[in-house]
């Protein structure tokens, strides 16, 4: 049952019909983004995910799309728990955050799951827009050497803490800075780069792609139209990479999806 099946007869049907059924369980906190027109009803919407979801202390609602080199959003608590720091559980690994003022995504586990397993033992491994860990801290935990860039100094904090808590100290290198300013001081190549890209930078590919070594695979996460995806790939197989596969991984708003290029760096 929908959750907008679970307020039928407490709203009208005009109403019901419009309420999200997508949102996000990240730990305890619910988070869930409302149209403008349904505001005024956020706190029985609220209160129906909270009566469905018993392990829900926290509903908050956000903005679609959170933008901005720090990518974080405008957030709101609606109802329960005033506190929006949480711990989030995915296969076996573990991640404390806060929603408010970090980006993170559970839609994204079995994507993530998927690249990680891929990563084999003594591989070294970039993550830029490495968040709080989750690209980042499963490679590691396989024997790869993880250098993982992150530039919102309150998510660098908690990668610091989920490092640690995921006992991978050793294995994961944490740069706090832009990626653009990092990379001219790191001097390594790497066997495999993971880069889930914020929205809008399309650029950081090109950027990091001469740190891949000849042969080593980049997952790239862009956010483009269907139609756009051709001519994207054509622009990074120009750039010396080879196209190996292309995933839809969810849309974030009408029209617009994420892609994960999976990639191998052609010798020049």
């Amino acid at each position: 049952m929908a959750l907008k099946d679970d307020l039928r007869g407490t709203l009208p049907d005009e109403v019901a019909k419009r309420i999200p059924d997508g949102f996000q369980i990240i730990g305890d906190v619910a988070v869930i983004s409302f149209p403008p027109e349904l505001h005024e009803f956020r706190h029985l919407v609220a209160g129906a995910i909270i009566s469905r979801h018993r392990n829900v202390r926290t509903v908050a609602a956000r903005e679609k799309i959170p933008r901005g080199d720090l990518r974080v959003a405008n957030l709101e608590v609606i109802l329960g728990v005033d506190s929006t720091t949480t711990l989030y559980r995915e296969y076996g690994f573990c991640y404390r955050l806060d929603v408010e003022v970090t980006f993170f995504s559970a839609r994204l586990a079995s994507e993530r799951r998927r690249v990680w397993m891929q990563v084999r033992s003594g591989e070294e491994v970039l993550v830029p827009f490495a968040g709080v860990g989750p690209f980042a801290i499963p490679p590691a935990s396989r024997g790869a050497l993880v250098t993982a860039i992150e530039k919102n100094p309150l998510a660098c904090g908690f990668l610091r803490e989920n490092v640690s808590l995921n006992r991978v100290v050793a294995r994961v290198f944490v740069y706090e800075g832009d990626v653009e300013d990092v990379l001219p001081d790191i001097s390594a190549k790497f066997d495999r780069a993971i880069i889930p890209a914020p929205y809008g930078h399309d650029q950081a590919l090109f950027s990091i792609l001469p740190m891949v070594k000849k042969g080593g695979t980049i997952h790239f996460y862009t956010f483009k139209r269907a139609s756009q995806v051709p001519a994207i790939q054509s622009e990074y197989e120009s750039a010396g990479v080879e196209v190996r596969s292309i995933r839809r991984c969810g849309y974030v708003a009408p029209g617009v999806a994420r892609y994960a290029f999976d990639m191998v760096k052609r010798p020049r």
